[in-house]
């Protein structure tokens, strides 16, 4: 019996459209939507690579002052796909990062590439855009949903949305973008690890991960008002304090501890493919969703 490796075969998603965000102007601001609400905008790589279509050609757009991110339905990001038809973790893609293509590489290295490439690689490009943005958060915002809210400039949310990250559940220490200790106090940020529950939009603002709360009614007209009001600025002035304050994070040690995360994070999925067959530790979308609605005290 032969030890040479077999690659693993690239799986055959089903996607439910063929256009996971839309893009949408109103003057100098951009909306990109995450547009998947039927799978709460749980983030395959078709719409991540959707997602820098779009910051792509808002930063290119010279009319474009502003960009404000959010989610179609019910809530604003269930986090990375881990279940639905779409899952598409086997499948090749345009590589942005000039990183080799993950679906052809044995055991660890498949996942560590893929992540490189479609998670810290895309949240790091899309953070030093040099435009201010605007997360719009309803709902829920779970795990990879932090991700691409810690990535923009600012957070507003809506009063009924929540923050979370339930993967130590999976053995994991938390997201690939690792800024917990940056957007909370430590011990709350290990509370928010260590025990994974939701935490309310109005104590996410009282730490100052989140800059305004609006109704949910309200929440669209709230974000274009700050966004207008933004857009009013000089160009290079926005980009400038983009720059200074993002420098001051790195200096604080942001960078290189969130490198250091992500090999902690891919050496628990190395125990899980060890231990279980399963990077994942055997837990899907719908365990995942079960325990944490169980734990929520849902039905």
């Amino acid at each position: 019996m032969s030890d040479a490796f077999v690659p693993r075969q690239p799986q055959d998603p089903v996607y439910e459209t063929d256009q996971p965000v839309r893009y949408e102007t109103d003057g100098p601001v951009a909306w990109i939507m995450m547009d998947r609400p039927t799978f709460n905008n749980a983030q395959n790589s078709q719409m991540t690579y959707a997602l820098d279509e779009a910051f792509r050609r808002a930063t290119d757009a010279d009319s474009i002052k502003v960009i404000v991110l959010g989610g179609e339905g019910k809530h604003f990001s269930a986090g990375h796909d881990i279940g639905t038809p779409g899952r598409d973790h086997l499948v090749p893609f345009e590589r942005k990062h000039l990183l080799a293509d993950h679906t052809n590489r044995p055991g660890a290295e498949l996942l560590y590439t893929r992540e490189h490439e479609v998670y810290l690689g895309m949240c790091r490009r899309w953070r030093d855009i040099p435009k201010p943005t605007i997360a719009m958060v309803q709902g829920a915002c779970i795990a990879g949903g932090l991700m691409l809210a810690w990535v923009c400039d600012l957070i507003v949310a809506s009063d009924d949305a929540f923050f979370q990250d339930p993967v130590n559940r999976m053995g994991i220490p938390g997201v690939e973008y690792f800024a917990h200790g940056h957007e909370l106090p430590p011990r709350i940020a290990k509370a928010f690890l260590l025990l994974g529950e939701r935490m309310p939009a109005q104590r996410a603002f009282q730490y100052g991960m989140v800059n305004e709360i609006a109704p949910r009614a309200e929440l669209r007209d709230t974000v274009s008002t700050m966004a207008h009001e933004i857009a009013t600025r000089p160009r290079l002035g926005n980009w400038l304090t983009k720059q200074a304050l993002n420098h001051v994070e790195d200096l604080q040690g942001k960078r290189s501890a969130m490198d250091a995360v992500f090999h902690m994070h891919h050496f628990a999925h190395a125990q899980n493919d060890l231990v279980s067959g399963n990077s994942l530790g055997g837990l899907d979308g719908a365990k995942m969703a079960q325990a944490n609605k169980k734990q929520a005290g849902e039905n």
